[in-house]
């Protein structure tokens, strides 16, 4: 049986509170900053109070979870949409060091809800060609924003990080694709027919916002735009392998318009 690149493991982890670090008098002048051309103004009130959670203490004990200390990571890609509460050197580089190895570590944002996918297809490109075996995406999110945005955003309710660990599995068949210039109808009917290609036997998991009706779809609940999708297929993954289920994960970024899908045909069970 081929082996390809596969999605191994997929943890998720709620938190609630604050960081220490969201008190650090850094962050506003780090924010300051960051506003000051485009004359927005902060949330004194958010900075005063502490609030916010720092991305590396949501995940690092998740990835030491995900990874035992005789499986290396090569390659540790963070993506995220809101903001960090960490001044100074990029989270990526401090999670890499919570996990065995010295993998390669990068940062991926400002692409939205579309950023989840576009760092497994990251991490999918290094595993073939051959510079990773074992490659890690982090995603997180956290409540706060320090400052008022130029339009509406969506911010979670609650503090969330998952981690996917992407290795080579027998039979497996991992499809990330990614569309521009969608719109909900589009989008609708790309998912309908990469379900209809996976069979009857598939499920499909939808983020919050997109709709397409059928008898085996699972819809992510509202309040966690960036990790929701994600939370659930920890939770489903498990089964829906077990059952030999092809699954289907949609997701459509309207302010972007990115209509980001993943097919996974699983392998054995684990």
């Amino acid at each position: 049986m081929s082996a390809a690149p596969g999605l191994t493991r997929v943890l998720t982890r709620y938190a609630d509170g604050r960081s220490e670090l969201s008190l650090d008098p850094d962050l506003r002048v780090f924010v300051t900053d960051l506003v000051r051309p485009y004359g927005l103004p902060l949330r004194e009130d958010l900075l005063a109070e502490g609030a916010g959670h720092a991305y590396e203490e949501l995940a690092a004990g998740l990835l030491a979870e995900a990874l035992g200390p005789d499986e290396p990571a090569d390659v540790l890609i963070q993506a995220f949409d809101s903001p960090d509460v960490r001044p100074g050197a990029p989270t990526s580089l401090a999670l890499s060091r919570s996990c065995a190895g010295t993998p390669t570590a990068l940062a991926l944002c400002d692409q939205g809800t579309a950023g989840a996918f576009a760092a497994l297809r990251a991490a999918l490109a290094y595993q073939r060609t051959g510079v990773a075996r074992r490659a890690v995406v982090v995603l997180a999110e956290q409540t706060t924003l320090h400052h008022l945005p130029p339009e509406p955003v969506t911010l979670p309710d609650r503090h969330c990080a998952v981690v996917l660990v992407c290795e080579t599995l027998p039979g497996e068949e991992l499809t990330v694709r990614q569309d521009s210039g969608a719109t909900a109808e589009s989008a609708a009917e790309e998912v309908r027919r990469q379900a209809k290609e996976l069979g009857e036997e598939a499920v499909v998991l939808l983020a919050a916002g997109l709709e397409v009706p059928g008898p085996d779809v699972v819809r992510t609940p509202a309040g966690q735009p960036f990790t929701g999708l994600w939370s659930v297929l920890a939770d489903r993954l498990p089964g829906w392998r077990s059952e030999r289920r092809p699954v289907l994960l949609a997701d459509l970024d309207p302010r972007l318009g990115v209509l980001s899908t993943l097919t996974l045909r699983a392998g054995p069970p684990s």
